[in-house]
């Protein structure tokens, strides 16, 4: 029974994960810009994708829906597949209910359900999460995590208690505190991140983070070390970090790197390209330098019909020749078209290397998404970058 419920929360991971890109720093988080304004779909709506084709051997059909009054929001998503009658049946729920305590708390509760081996509904996982926003700019989180046992009740297997400080109007703080179960029963410290954001200027923020992990002795140690830059003209983000871990005597080096660009172009493109470096080399020893193994490029379209279309490329390098340059070994295609009564066709193509090194479709799905809105379209001002 656990076994399954693990494996039903893997598999809502993968869903949440896909297309994740990295969050912007806590300055874009906390500053809006009044003069910029851009239409967003209604307070409350519905929606259903419905695969017509599939590559898959299982396909899903996802239903969405989303409402907001009175200072509360609820979003719940039903994921099904094909059961063994070739009908679909009931698969994963998930259930994320948000709620302005005051003008200064935020209460949100995530539930996860699955299926049992007689297709009951089970509870899998709940999170609970209390934000409040102090004088000064100070915000304290507390997220906490249960699972249920083997009896049903619940049990936390993990708390997170966040603390952010603007120290002063240019460096921002923020200090996490992971704690797991102890064999007593209670809650003890397992991790910690110290970080660090300083505004450089209204365009550049630097980022310092640090992981520390307890030794024993009541001590904290240093276990890795995450530094970075930040640079947004508006059109152009920059983002660069360096990953620095201790070595065998303890002194700090820097083991990878990920640069990421994104830019847009006046027609609207959006291009994404992410490279990553590593002293690691697959299918050499390495000499412990830094050279580029990955890149990831991902291009967003808009057509003039109202459709759009996002394609995504994975290079990496040969591990059977790893002097080689980087080469072509995934792409994602996702192609998104308007129809009739609110509804869009969509059709989503993965290819892959083959057993002679060539791309190869090894997934085709397309399917069909209705939305339903049920209030008016309201105006929303995006963040600004910093």
């Amino acid at each position: 029974m656990r076994s399954n419920q693990f494996a039903l929360f893997i598999y809502l991971l993968s869903v949440l994960l896909v297309g994740y890109v990295m969050q912007p720093c806590l300055w874009a988080q906390t500053q809006s810009n009044p003069e910029a304004a851009s239409s967003d779909s209604s307070k409350s709506w519905t929606a259903t994708t419905v695969p017509e084709l599939s590559g898959n051997t299982n396909p899903t059909r996802t239903s969405e829906t989303h409402t907001e009054a009175d200072g509360r929001t609820v979003d719940r998503q039903s994921v099904e597949r094909i059961g063994l009658d070739g009908s679909y049946e009931p698969y994963l729920d998930t259930e994320k209910e948000t709620v302005e305590v005051d003008a200064t708390t935020v209460k949100t509760i995530s539930r996860t359900f699955g299926r049992d081996s007689e297709g009951r509904k089970t509870l899998v996982q709940v999170t609970e999460e209390e934000q409040r926003s102090l004088p000064r700019g100070e915000v304290k989180i507390v997220r906490t995590t249960s699972d249920p046992d083997a009896n049903g009740n619940l049990q936390i297997v993990q708390r997170e208690i966040q603390d952010t400080k603007q120290t002063n109007p240019e460096v921002q703080e923020t200090k996490t505190t992971v704690l797991m179960p102890d064999p007593n029963g209670g809650l003890a410290p397992s991790l910690q991140t110290e970080e660090r954001q300083t505004k450089i200027n209204n365009h550049a923020v630097e980022i310092h983070k640090s992981t520390l992990l307890p030794d024993g002795n009541g001590h904290w140690q240093v276990s890795e070390v995450r530094e970075g830059t930040i640079k947004d003209d508006g059109k152009n983000r920059t983002t660069e970090e360096r990953v620095s871990r201790p070595d065998a005597n303890g002194n700090l080096g820097v083991i990878e790197k990920t640069v990421r660009k994104e830019s847009e172009s006046a027609a609207g493109e959006k291009r994404e390209t992410e490279e990553t470096y590593s002293t690691d080399i697959p299918g050499s020893a390495g000499d412990g330098s830094l050279h580029l193994n990955q890149r990831v490029t991902t291009v967003h379209r808009k057509g003039e019909d109202g459709g759009q279309s996002t394609e995504k490329q994975v290079e990496q390098r040969d591990p059977g020749a790893p002097g080689d340059a980087l080469r072509v070994t995934q792409k994602a295609i996702d192609i998104v078209r308007p129809g009739t009564d609110s509804t869009k066709k969509e059709t989503q193509t993965i290819q892959a290397l083959d057993s002679n090194g060539n791309l190869a479709v090894v997934s085709v799905d397309i399917g069909k998404k209705e939305e339903k809105n049920s209030a008016i379209q309201v105006e929303i001002a995006p963040a600004k970058p910093y």
